[in-house]
């Protein structure tokens, strides 16, 4: 038998314009132009301030009900002004530099491929077999399929009748193009067809026949195993190894299909008078305002208030809309200058020492909730921030995320971060003897000696993160 009970519970949930709030804040500068472009464009009751005449007061309760009955049109009368800057952060000067880059364009690779492949000596069959090959070609400038199956592809997409023998012959001919290497099937052909190009010396020939015949030995660095190989002198072996070391194992990345856009920072550290100086970068965000034009229609319904019908209420519903999202979105613009200048001044004043002086020894541990916890807000308000926005400071540009770190202790107690132990760990890397690279449980013995307790498996992690390699793969004769 069913029961009926009622039961009464607490939840929180957000609202709409809270989720749309967290949306904005978290969008970069440069796609916030966008969106208040689109705002402008959907919301004929937003417009762009030209004259510089101080906006209306855009403040509004978002969970207005809307009934035509109920509107208050003298709230959307007022005269209330509010100054500029609270709406707009307004920090060019006559002085500053102007950071912007344009937009590059390239040529593709594959266009470059394509008329090369032009001017070759080739029938119009085999011209088509070069050019379906060329679109075989990947980001790195390999071909990874078989021939037999792009021979079965020419026969059933292009109606294009070849074999195995015809189409390695043709892509022989792509592999003669450049960048050399260009068209190989595999690390080791790449090499090969590069080195056939160079001009013949003692350690070029050296070096084809390393390739051709030791390539497993020279992939893993097993040098022992080629002197073993090889009668030729350990200064020879040198040199043909450099030969090979200079060779492009990615031919492909040459040309670009891609519009290049350089980072656009959404803030600016400087230091003036030994003092740091924040400021935001607003782009080309306008000021905005509500449209005169609507409150004109509602002082028009105000003065008609005594005949009501049903096309007018739908006019002041339509009206009433418009306005309330206009002021909200205007709203929701000052409210996400305020938070962002809130978190990153927060971040600035933790990191203060290393913003002023540069040197990385000097960041702080510093997570996430150390942040929310300052500025009184939530620690998913201050990921947004850090995420997706970048700060140009006097050392660079950054993304604010880059200033958190875990905090680990040192042999003394002290809480340090973990970018020192990695700065660390990449200085005693790259001053090894090559030709003995340090293994982990070296590494970790030497960052124990300089005060860095540490354990192997942590040594290996940050290792990876920096992108170095295990020691066999560092070692060179």
């Amino acid at each position: 038998m069913l029961k009926q009970s009622l039961h009464q519970k607490l939840a929180q949930k957000l609202s709409p314009q809270q989720i749309k709030l967290m949306k904005l804040i978290q969008l970069p500068t440069i796609e916030l132009e966008q969106k208040v472009k689109e705002e402008l464009e959907e919301n004929p009751a937003i417009e762009e301030v030209t004259d510089h005449v101080a906006p209306e007061d855009d403040s509004f309760d978002g969970d207005q009900h809307i009934d035509a009955k109920e509107i208050n049109v003298d709230e959307y009368l007022s005269d209330d002004e509010t100054p500029r800057y609270r709406l707009v952060a307004n920090n060019n000067s006559a002085d500053q530099e102007d950071k912007s880059i344009p937009i590059s364009m390239g040529v593709s690779s594959l266009e470059i491929l394509e008329k090369q492949l032009s001017l070759r000596d080739l029938d119009e069959h085999r011209y088509q077999i070069g050019s379906f090959l060329i679109g075989c070609v990947n980001d790195d400038g390999y071909i990874r399929r078989d021939l037999l199956s792009i021979v079965d592809d020419l026969a059933f997409t292009q109606n294009i009748t070849t074999d195995e023998k015809e189409v390695e012959e043709v892509l022989k001919v792509i592999q003669d193009f450049e960048p050399f290497g260009v068209g190989a099937r595999n690390l080791q052909e790449c090499m090969q067809i590069q080195l056939h190009k160079k001009t013949n010396s003692e350690s070029i020939s050296l070096a084809r026949e390393i390739v051709s015949t030791h390539f497993n030995a020279l992939s893993k660095k097993h040098y022992d195993k080629l002197r073993d190989g090889f009668s030729a002198s350990e200064e020879l072996l040198k040199s043909a190894l450099k030969e090979i070391s200079k060779l492009n194992p990615k031919p492909g990345s040459f040309g670009s299909t891609k519009v290049i856009q350089h980072i656009i920072p959404d803030f600016r550290i400087s230091i003036v008078e030994g003092e740091l100086e924040l400021t935001m970068n607003t782009g080309m965000i306008p000021e905005l305002r509500v449209n005169n034009s609507f409150r004109d229609l509602l002082e028009g319904y105000k003065e008609s208030s005594q005949t009501e019908n049903k096309e007018q209420k739908e006019a002041v519903l339509f009206v009433k809309q418009k306005l309330d999202a206009a002021k909200w979105f205007i709203d929701a613009i000052r409210q996400r200058h305020h938070t962002l200048m809130l978190t990153m001044t927060a971040i600035m004043n933790f990191q203060y020492e290393y913003f002023l002086t540069g040197d990385e020894r000097m960041l702080k541990p510093m997570i996430l909730k150390d942040v929310a916890d300052q500025i009184g807000m939530d620690i998913s308000t201050v990921s947004r921030v850090a995420n997706s926005k970048y700060i140009d400071t006097p050392y660079g540009t950054y993304l604010i995320k880059y200033f958190f770190s875990e905090s680990m202790k040192n042999n003394q107690g002290d809480d340090i971060s973990t970018k020192e132990i990695k700065m660390i760990l990449d200085e005693v890397v790259k001053a090894e003897d090559k030709s003995h690279p340090l293994t982990d449980a070296k590494l970790m013995e030497l960052l124990k000696e300089e005060g860095y307790p540490i354990a192997r498996r942590t040594v290996a992690k940050y290792r990876e993160q920096l992108g170095i390699p295990v020691a066999r793969l560092r070692k060179e004769l």
